[in-house]
């Protein structure tokens, strides 16, 4: 048994073409709040304070969907909401529809210790909000109010722009569609929670926790709550496990995907990896859902059916990962084996010949998904495939 530690922004339909200045703040921010975390878990602070700290860190990047970075409503605003959960006792906290409040996640936390009750939303979150920040002899960082301009972007105000002119409700990565290309109505089923971010951390002593918290979707409709604060359904822990999924809240809610990983372990005596690949595989739909989980042994597990998800985790005994798309082993400081390494560098070489020889969006030529933690065995037979490629490229024209 060991510490261990994941987190997530968001999956969905996540283009291997994704811009870098929308791919590389994200990636940074990851491995930041994962430097964080993993500090956080070696310096004995309790699972609790672990989560809560990573994401509050993740709500205040304007590249996630949550807290700063959140998405706006069909109106114009900001409502965020986030969930927190403790494992061995099952104390949780969640809040909704906040426009106001710097750091939901830290609002739920207060939620959870400081009232009988679960779940505040909206007008009343926000007075119990303004009650703590006044009343506390220390203010409690997060909870602080600024005004709603403070957390309306300038790439959301687009991104909102676009999904009005599209007459839909708008997935945190999409690119922009032309108006007369689009024809969908507005309606949840077709659309995602990208973006979202979560954390789930285990220590030593096999305590467990979780955090969730979004800004929802672009252009949803006012009041629309969605999977993240939903005990069970984007965020649960309890003795055995702890888990925080993203994806299509609507579809996470239908299938109570956090609980079910609970469930299926407890129960019917599942390992973390078999719950989780079951729900995934399963039980929610393919192509909506992702989740981060640990359990009280230190395992770990990043699982999803959508195209991607951004990613990262670490435990203690030295292995860490991070990625976004699919992959044979994303490569980590241990257990990453050379051959599979390299079968990831011939797919990735596939995807540049194709996007290059079709004229489709061309992938970054600067970009491979297996960043700077290559086997050397990985580093060669990927290099010499590219290389390869690229001069019958350029042989061709």
């Amino acid at each position: 048994m060991g510490w261990a530690i994941a987190l997530h922004g968001g999956a969905g339909d996540i283009p291997v073409s994704l811009p870098p200045e929308r791919r590389v703040p994200r990636e940074a921010t990851l491995r930041r709040c994962l430097d964080i975390g993993v500090a956080a878990l070696q310096s004995k602070r309790s699972p609790l304070d672990v989560v809560e700290l990573v994401v509050r860190e993740l709500e205040n990047c304007p590249h996630f969907n949550a807290g700063r970075g959140s998405v706006l409503t069909s109106d114009g605003t900001v409502e965020m909401e986030a969930c927190i959960m403790d494992g061995k006792t099952k104390k949780c906290g969640a809040v909704s529809g906040l426009t106001t409040v710097v750091n939901p996640i830290s609002l739920s936390r207060l939620v959870m210790e400081k009232t009988p009750h679960i779940y505040l939303a909206f007008d009343g979150a926000e007075a119990f909000a303004r009650e703590q920040f006044t009343m506390l002899k220390t203010p409690i960082r997060g909870v602080e109010t600024l005004d709603r301009s403070h957390f309306i972007t300038a790439e959301n105000i687009e991104r909102l722009k676009q999904a009005k002119e599209a007459n839909r409700v708008q997935l945190d990565y999409t690119l922009p569609t032309p108006k007369e290309q689009a024809k969908e109505t507005i309606v949840a089923e077709g659309d995602s929670q990208i973006g979202t971010v979560g954390c789930v951390a285990v220590d030593n002593n096999g305590n467990l926790a979780t955090a969730t918290s979004t800004g929802g979707l672009v252009n949803k409709m006012v009041g629309r709550i969605g999977d993240t604060p939903i005990i069970g359904a984007g965020t649960y822990a309890n003795s055995l496990c702890a888990v925080s999924a993203t994806g299509k809240g609507e579809a996470i809610m239908r299938a109570t995907v956090a609980r079910d990983v609970a469930a299926l372990m407890e129960y019917k005596g599942l390992s973390l990896k078999e719950a989780t690949a079951y729900v995934i595989e399963e039980c929610a739909p393919k192509g909506t859902a992702g989740l981060v989980a640990v359990s009280a042994k230190g395992e770990v597990t990043m699982q999803f059916n959508t195209t991607g998800m951004f990613r990262a985790c670490a435990t203690e005994d030295g292995y860490s990962e991070m990625g976004i798309w699919p992959s044979m082993k994303m490569h980590g400081n241990q257990g990453s084996k050379g051959e599979g390494d390299a079968m990831f560098c011939v797919c990735w070489s596939i995807v540049r010949m194709i996007t290059w020889t079709t004229g489709a969006t061309p992938v970054d030529r600067n970009y491979h998904p297996c960043r700077p933690q290559l086997s050397p065995y990985c580093r060669m037979t990927g290099r010499t495939i590219g290389q390869t490629i690229d001069k019958k490229v350029q042989d061709n024209g």
